[in-house]
This record gives C-alpha cells, sequence and structure tokens, in this order.
C-alpha cells in the first residue's frame, strides 16, 4: 500500500485568513483531531479508544493561523520503528526512491509531504521519527527542544523524549509552521556566531558504506563545518544503552496497563519490541536518570560553542527488502546517534541538502535547547549561501 493516508480525506478549516492561508497540512495518527479515533496505527488501540473530542493544542494553533487539515497520517504501530512500515496499514510511499522505505515513525506524514499533497505535515519524534524519514523522504524535519511545543492531545509513548516536528518540501513554508508552534528562544546564543563543528562519531557510523563518508563530509564543508570531532561524553554503547532503557521503561509507564488489560495484536517485529518493554522493571531508572543528566550537561556545555552538523541517518536509504542484519546495525547506529538531541533534549533540523537518483544526501544541525527558530533561520541560511537547491525527483 502507497497510501500516505489512514481512511478518507477530508476538509478542516477554522479560519479563513492568517498567515497559514492556503496551505494544506496533514496530521500523524497520534494527535488527536476531533471526531477521529487516533488510532496510533493499531486496530486493537482504534478499538479501545473514543473519538477525539478535542484537537491536540498543536493542531488547533494551526487551524487558527488559517491551514486546512485534509486528512491523518498512517504511522508505525504505536510510534515503534524508524521504518515506515506497518502491519496492518502498509508502507507509505517514498516517491523519490519507491524501492526504499519512507522512515518511520512519521511514515505517512512524511510521504504526504513528500508527494506534494500537502504543505506541512505533523508528526512525533521520539528517537528519531521525525528526522529519519525527512531525511530518507529528503525534505525538511525538526525535532524541537523537548517540551517546546505541548504534548496534550498527543499519544504518549515515550514521555521522557516524546515531541511534536514537522515536516516541508520548502524552507520557507518550514518557517512559516515553526512561528505558529514554537514558543519565542530563550537561549540567549547568537547562533551566526558559532563554528560548526561536525560529529565525529555520525561520519564514522557511514564509514562501512564505500565513499559516504567522504560525500556527506564534502556538503557539511558546503555548510560551513570547519571541523570534526568526537561529542560523546560516554561510550557508544552506554549512550545507547541510557536512551534505551529510559525509554522501554517510559514506554511501559504509559502503555503497560493497557497492553497487559487488552492483549493487542501487533506486527511481528512490533510484538517483540513490546515484549521487551514488558520486562523493563525500571529498577535501573535512576542510575540511568543521572547518565542522561551527565551527558545533557556535557552537550549543553557543547553548545554554548558549537553548532553540530552531522548525516541524519546512518545510512541514506533503507531498502524495502533490506536484510534483516543490515537493518539491526542501521538501529543501533541511528538510535545512537540520534540519541544526542535525545538525551539533551535539544533541537535538531534536518537539511535536505541534495535529491540525486541514487539516495538523499541529509545533514542535521543541532543546537542549543531553546533556539528553535532560530536554528531553521541558521539552516536556511546555510542552505542558501551554499547556493544548493533539491534537484527535481529522480
Amino acid at each position: 500500500m502507497n497510501n500516505a493516508f489512514v481512511g478518507e480525506l477530508f476538509n478542516l478549516n477554522t479560519q479563513q485568513n492568517g498567515p497559514l492561508s492556503g496551505l494544506k497540512f496533514a496530521v500523524k495518527d497520534l494527535i488527536d483531531v476531533a471526531g477521529f479515533v487516533t488510532g496510533g496505527g493499531n486496530p486493537t488501540w482504534t478499538e479501545t479508544h473514543p473519538v477525539a473530542t478535542h484537537h491536540a493544542p498543536c493542531v488547533m494553533c494551526l487551524l487558527e493561523e488559517g491551514a486546512n487539515c485534509i486528512g491523518k497520517t498512517i504511522t508505525d504501530e504505536l510510534a515503534y520503528s524508524l521504518e515506515g512500515r506497518n502491519h496492518f496499514f502498509g508502507t507509505p510511499l517514498n516517491p523519490n526512491w519507491p524501492h526504499a522505505m519512507s522512515g518511520g515513525s512519521s511514515s505517512g506524514s512524511a510521504s504526504a509531504v513528500a508527494q506534494r499533497i500537502v504543505d506541512f505535515a505533523l508528526g512525533t519524534d521520539t528517537g528519531g521519527s521525525v528526522r529519519v524519514p525527512a531525511a530518507f523522504c529528503g525534505i525538511w524535519g525538526i525535532r524541537p527542544t523537548h517540551g517546546s511545543i505541548p504534548l496534550e492531545g498527543v499519544l504518549p509513548f515515550a514521555s521522557c523524549f516524546d515531541t511534536v516536528g514537522w515536516f516541508a518540501y520548502d524552507v520557507d513554508t518550514f518557517l512559516k509552521v515553526g512561528d505558529i508552534l514554537l514558543p519565542e528562544d530563550q537561549s540567549r546564543v547568537n547562533l551566526h556566531s558559532l563554528p560548526i563543528l561536525g560529529v565525529a562519531e555520525a561520519f564514522d557510523a557511514l564509514q562501512q558504506q564505500t565513499g559516504l563518508a567522504a560525500i556527506f563530509k564534502d556538503y557539511a564543508e558546503k555548510l560551513e563545518m570547519q571541523n570534526i570531532q568526537s561529542v560523546f561524553p560516554i561510550a557508544l554503547e552506554e549512550a545507547l544503552a541510557c536512551y534505551q532503557y529510559l525509554q522501554d521503561a517510559s514506554i511501559k509507564e504509559n502503555l503497560g496497563k493497557w497492553i497487559s488489560q487488552n492483549s493487542p495484536e501487533f506486527g511481528p517485529s512490533m510484538q517483540r519490541n513490546f515484549e521487551r518493554v514488558m520486562l523493563n522493571d525500571g529498577q535501573n531508572k535512576v542510575f540511568y536518570q543521572l547518565k542522561q543528566q551527565n551527558f545533557a550537561k556535557h552537550i549543553d556545555a557543547l553548545l554554548e560553542k558549537n553548532i553540530l552538523i552531522l548525516p541524519t541517518t546512518p545510512m541514506p536509504l533503507l531498502h524495502l527488502n533490506i536484510d534483516e542484519t543490515v537493518l539491526s546495525q542501521f538501529y543501533q547506529n541511528a538510535l545512537t546517534i540520534n540519541a544526542i538531541a535525545g538525551l539533551a533534549g535539544v533541537p535538531q533540523v534536518n537539511i535536505p541538502i541534495a535529491n540525486t537518483h541514487q539516495y538523499p544526501i541529509a545533514l542535521s544541525i543541532i543546537g542549543p535547547r531553546y533556539s528553535d527558530r532560530a536554528l531553521i533561520k541558521l539552516a536556511k541560511h546555510l542552505f542558501s549561501s551554499a547556493n544548493l537547491s533539491l534537484a527535481s525527483s529522480p
């Protein structure tokens, strides 16, 4: 199935005039739209939850500024995947690279934007669920500062890392949406005055694929990268273990009771994920929370003096028929690199550098917490000053 949407399209508009007037958007089916059940990509969840009576605040504010909501989009089951494959609803199309996945879990939202069905779309990002599909589909995307956009009306997954983000095909629309959704920046750091530092761990993850690291480094230098160095204060394995433990503990807090009471039907790979979640007893939560705090302090100090730049994903694309061993390695690398912004709670913007015939080239920049608006403007500046533009669709 290539459709990006759950159910039929509709036309929801509460304000004719506003800065977003004339723009169409879609909403990931993890976010409430009044009159529809928020299905979470899982039939059992849909069957055991009522129709939403109110729009989530992030939806309502977009409608009030003139945007037109036209549909709910497919999500990987309960947001627990980076692939974009849903056992029940199918795999949304990656229009530029139809042999590959769109990325998840905000798969339908990214697909709808990449297909130009909508101007922008809402997604959620916990461990990369906006950043990965933005990179795979060759579009703009953001994981904002944790807590900057209210999560009211959003199906809770791992609350300690959950964020609401969005996608857009062009940067000016991306900026307009940010002006509506984001609070005013609290960071006093002048981002344009900071050097741009490459994340060695992220570039190293590309080394196993011949020639890719050099290609991505070349583009990063066009975006004013001055140096590359290691940024992790602990071993990569420790960072991944910390992220995964805290994520699973939070998922169990949010969804464990529902799973126990309803014995939901999951797709095969998702079944394994939630079986592991239910085994998390939370006994090491304080230990890993302390690790997270120390990690965040290190990243905060680094971002007082640098903007970080990195390949958004450790592989440019995931083939629809990808080998399970390769997929497992992708997850290990992707979740580790994504943990920089996740554990620190800082914003990360995906920049769609180039859409080649073979694959997209996507780089991200990471900035200080609550510098989201300035970070988007910096991303636009770097993109424009490097004279980069999206290639025509392959």
